[in-house]
C-alpha cells in the first residue's frame, strides 16, 4: 500500500488572497506546511498541487516536487486527485492519497500517521479526517472552525460552522466536540468516486468538501486526536496568532 501524500495550495482563496505564500516568521506559509509534512517518514510520494504560476515557482526554488492543476477546483480534494491522476507512476484502488491542507502550518506529523494507521489496520475503511478535540468556547462558537458530528462507530455524520453539537448552548470540554483538521486520508478508488461526484447542497450551504459524502455510499471516519495548540490559518487576523504560538512549537524549531 502505498502512501502519496498531496499539499493542495491556491493564491484566490477567498478570504484571504495571496494566503499560501504569506509570510509566517519570514517563510510563506505552505513552505511550512510541507516542510512539516516531508517529517512523516512513511511517504511514497510528497507533491504540492497549485494551479498558479507564483506557487509553482516558489517551489521549484525550493526543490518541492510541484504538480500543475486546473483552477476551476473550489474544493482541496478535487484538485489533489487531479493531482494523484498526473503522477508518472501508476496507483491502485488501495493505495492511500492524504490531503495535507495548504493552510496548517502547525500541522504535526504525527497527525499524518493518525490518519493513515486507521486504513493499514482496517481494510473496510475507506477515507479517515483527523478530528481534534475543541477545548474552549470560542472556538467552538468559531465559524471558520468545522465541527463533526460522528456516530459511535467514528463515522461521520454531518460537518457544520455552526457550533455543534448543540450542548444545550452551553459550552463544556466534556462534551467532546470536535473539529476538523485539514488531513484527510481517501483508498484511491474512493477519493476518485468523490470527485466523480458532483458538488451537494450541503456542500455548499457549509462550504466544507466532507459534507459531500454524505450523498455517497461510503462513510469519512474520523482520526480522532487530542487538543493541542495548533492553529489554522483561515484569515489574516489568524497569523498573528499563529506566529505567537509557533515561537514555542517544537517543529518550528527543527527546520527555522
Amino acid at each position: 500500500m502505498k502512501v502519496i501524500g498531496v499539499v493542495p495550495a491556491r493564491m484566490a482563496a477567498s478570504r484571504f488572497p495571496g494566503k499560501p505564500l504569506h509570510l509566517i516568521h519570514g517563510r510563506p506559509m505552505v513552505e511550512h506546511v510541507f516542510l512539516r509534512a516531508k517529517m512523516y517518514s512513511a511517504w511514497d510520494r510528497l507533491v504540492l498541487a497549485t494551479c498558479d504560476h507564483e506557487i509553482e515557482q516558489f517551489a521549484k526554488e525550493r526543490g518541492f516536487q510541484v504538480i500543475m492543476t486546473g483552477d476551476h477546483h473550489t474544493r482541496a480534494l478535487d484538485r489533489v486527485a487531479e493531482a494523484v491522476e498526473k503522477l508518472d507512476e501508476d496507483v491502485e484502488d488501495d493505495d492511500v492519497v492524504v490531503c495535507v491542507q495548504g493552510d496548517e502550518p502547525m500541522m504535526r506529523p504525527d497527525m499524518i500517521d493518525a490518519v493513515v494507521s486507521p486504513l493499514r489496520a482496517d481494510p473496510s475503511i475507506p477515507a479517515t479526517v483527523l478530528a481534534m478535540h475543541i477545548t474552549d468556547e470560542s472556538m467552538w462558537l468559531n465559524p471558520d472552525t468545522v465541527k463533526i458530528i460522528h456516530n459511535e462507530m467514528g463515522e461521520v455524520l454531518y460537518t457544520s460552522r455552526a457550533p455543534l453539537p448543540f450542548c444545550k448552548g452551553e459550552f463544556s470540554p466534556a462534551h467532546m466536540a470536535r473539529r476538523i483538521y485539514g488531513i484527510f486520508a481517501f483508498r484511491w478508488q474512493y477519493l476518485r468516486a468523490f470527485t466523480e461526484h458532483k458538488e451537494t447542497r450541503l456542500e455548499k450551504l457549509e462550504s466544507c468538501d466532507s459534507n459531500r459524502i454524505l450523498d455517497m455510499p461510503f462513510r469519512q471516519h474520523i482520526a480522532p486526536y487530542s487538543y493541542v495548540e495548533s492553529f489554522s490559518v483561515d484569515s489574516p487576523s489568524d497569523v498573528q496568532l499563529v506566529e505567537k504560538h509557533m515561537e514555542s512549537d517544537e517543529y518550528w524549531g527543527l527546520y527555522k
